[in-house]
């Protein structure tokens, strides 16, 4: 969860939907990787940024199941879900230091800045009990570090 200076969480609309779907960056971690260091690398990957500061991370891990229309048609059809553990980050560069458009892989066509709530219900429907969750655990440490 990449966070802004007015407490705004960054949302990328995926390219590679036909039906609107967003969420926040996200991505695997490399064998010996540590999951911090993946969250800089799948940062500047998605975002093409890393200016970035660790604010906080979830007490654990969350999982989702896609929907069984999905099954099979995401990730090469290796797998039916994920399970992750999520970071909150501080933005710490400037809105033209993103652009999603200029990494190797481009993942997302478009991006913006939104709150907390908002971003709920944009998410695709099977991860909005993650989002939920996560933003439940994460949002009174993010908030309260004068974030926002």
């Amino acid at each position: 969860m990449l966070v802004n200076r007015d407490g705004l969480i960054f949302v990328g609309r995926r390219n590679d939907r036909t039906e609107e779907a967003w969420q926040m960056p996200q991505g695997g971690i490399d064998e010996g990787e540590a999951p911090l260091a993946a969250v800089f690398r799948e940062l500047a990957e998605e975002t093409g940024t890393d200016k970035a500061q660790l604010i906080a991370e979830t007490s654990r891990w969350y999982d989702y199941d896609l929907p069984p229309q999905a099954v099979g048609k995401f990730w090469g059809g290796k797998y039916r879900g994920q399970t992750q553990k999520w970071f909150a980050m501080r933005f710490t560069g400037t809105d033209a230091d993103i652009d999603p458009g200029a990494v190797a892989s481009p993942e997302f066509d478009h991006w913006q800045w939104i709150g907390a709530a908002r971003m709920v219900d944009i998410i695709v429907p099977f991860k909005r009990k993650v989002y939920h969750q996560v933003l439940e655990e994460l949002a009174p440490i993010v908030w309260d570090k004068g974030i926002k």
